[in-house]
């Protein structure tokens, strides 16, 4: 990770604001295809993520986010606007549809997110089940 261009993007996205209202909340690299999964968010496409609640920091509402490509470059920023932590198995068709992936349907969110889970949760040691606590953010792009 090139960490002076990760700060050169932010330092610039704050050139002409006061640092101190623009709080940075993370640095994020999405699973699954970081590339496509990024350019969805640069897009305007996708507006909302779910991680697992156990296995992340969660972020604030009204944090600044840095969103990185798979070759871990800056692509853009967004800006928290809600977060909620749902059972798995309650996620909305809703929150699904504003992830932006694939059909946007909850069955395609569904399949994607517990492949993806179980995988993260077999890594971390931990077991994986329908009732587990995700964190379901909604964020804008800013810059």
């Amino acid at each position: 990770m090139d960490k002076q261009l990760i700060k050169n993007y932010w330092f610039d996205f704050l050139s002409d604001k006061n640092a101190l209202d623009y709080p940075l909340g993370d640095i994020t690299i999405f699973g699954g295809d970081p590339n496509k999964l990024a350019q969805l968010v640069y897009e305007g496409i996708k507006t909302a993520t779910t991680s697992s609640y156990d296995l992340y920091e969660p972020s604030e509402v009204g944090d600044y986010n840095i969103i990185l490509n798979g070759k871990q470059e800056p692509v853009c920023i967004t800006k928290t606007l809600v977060t909620e932590v749902v059972p798995f198995n309650q996620i909305s068709a809703e929150h699904a549809y504003h992830e932006g992936e694939g059909t946007k349907t909850l069955s395609y969110w569904r399949k994607v997110h517990e492949d993806f889970f179980k995988k993260e949760y077999q890594d971390a040691g931990k077991k994986f089940d329908y009732d587990i606590p995700c964190l379901c953010e909604v964020f804008k792009r800013v810059y």
